[in-house]
């Protein structure tokens, strides 16, 4: 954790100073699985592996290489990592982060990494904003750090961060709206129907494209995050990352007593077939994640129903 902190301090350092020194959303190509990369990415993704040689990790998983890398043979952990979430916000000046989940080491890579989000020692993120904080979970609650830019360390602020129970905020893509799943566009259509419509109050809607950003502003306030898979091709698993993103993210918002979901079946439950697989997710106030829930459990004739009578946005 150490090195995690120490990295992400350095980090934050240079993102101040994006395009003074250099231009960190310049592009690099794409990554193995496809997606764009920007310099930032890479910087961020050399930066930790290269901090982690000495130290107690084995096995370092990132979302910008195709494969899991020793650092440590001798090493007992296992790092995942999204070293550089949000990237696409790099030049608009948003709130972008970095995403780490720590694993027991095994045999090899595979067995530990490809296993079920309950088996983690710890997963958090770095968020670089206005403040740069740093949220973690040891399997014993969620705490929360600030960096103090006077004294460039990380002094703890909450020893036991709780998402808020309840919450008027959704956030999630409505361009994709004509491609979401019924349960999906139920569940928003309700929302959106304000105090006219079932739900009875009025919502807001939020969408940053940048995952640490929604994840803090639901630590904050609470609310409800969804990417649900949809039927465009290459999303029909979702888009995120189980591994690097949603067992992390899942892992942080559940020690602080919200939920986490495919939409259906807890995060924390399922196992990726392989490092870079990706799923639906659905985090937040427990209420909201289980309302979401129970919108699948509904027999198709009666999501139809609610789709067909109350949809604010037909297809």
């Amino acid at each position: 954790m150490l090195r995690l902190a120490e990295v992400s301090i350095d980090i934050a350092h240079r993102i101040a100073r994006g395009g003074i020194d250099e231009d960190l959303a310049g592009a690099r190509g794409v990554n193995s699985d496809g997606d764009g990369q920007k310099a930032l990415d890479v910087i961020a993704d050399d930066a930790f592996r290269a901090a982690l040689q000495d130290t107690a990790v084995r096995y370092y998983a990132s979302e910008e290489q195709e494969e899991a890398v020793v650092v440590n043979p001798a090493g007992t952990l296992a790092l995942a990592i999204d070293p550089l979430d949000g990237s696409s916000n790099i030049d608009t000046n948003l709130s972008i982060g970095t995403i780490f989940a720590i694993y027991p080491a095994e045999a090899s890579a595979a067995q530990s990494f490809l296993r079920n989000g309950a088996d983690l020692l710890a997963g958090g993120y770095v968020i670089y904003g206005p403040q740069c904080c740093l949220v973690v979970s040891f399997g014993a609650g969620t705490l929360k750090y600030v960096l103090d830019p006077e004294t460039q360390g990380f002094v703890l602020v909450d020893a036991a961060v709780k998402v808020p129970p309840s919450s008027s905020e959704f956030a999630i893509n409505a361009s994709n709206y004509r491609h979401w799943p019924k349960p999906i566009r139920a569940y928003i259509d309700d929302c959106v129907a304000g105090t006219e419509g079932p739900r009875g109050r009025n919502f807001n809607m939020r969408w940053l494209a940048s995952l640490v950003a929604e994840t803090h502003r639901i630590i904050s306030r609470g609310g409800v995050f969804l990417y649900p898979r949809d039927s465009r091709k290459g999303y029909e698993q979702g888009r995120l990352r189980l591994l690097y993103e949603c067992a992390p993210i899942a892992f942080v918002i559940t020690q602080a007593g919200g939920g986490a979901t495919d939409g259906e079946n807890p995060i924390l439950t399922a196992a990726p077939a392989h490092l870079h697989a990706r799923t639906p997710f659905v985090f937040g106030s427990s209420e909201k994640v289980a309302r979401i829930s129970a919108y699948h459990d509904l027999p198709e004739h009666e999501t139809s129903a609610l789709f067909g009578n109350r949809g604010l946005f037909r297809s």
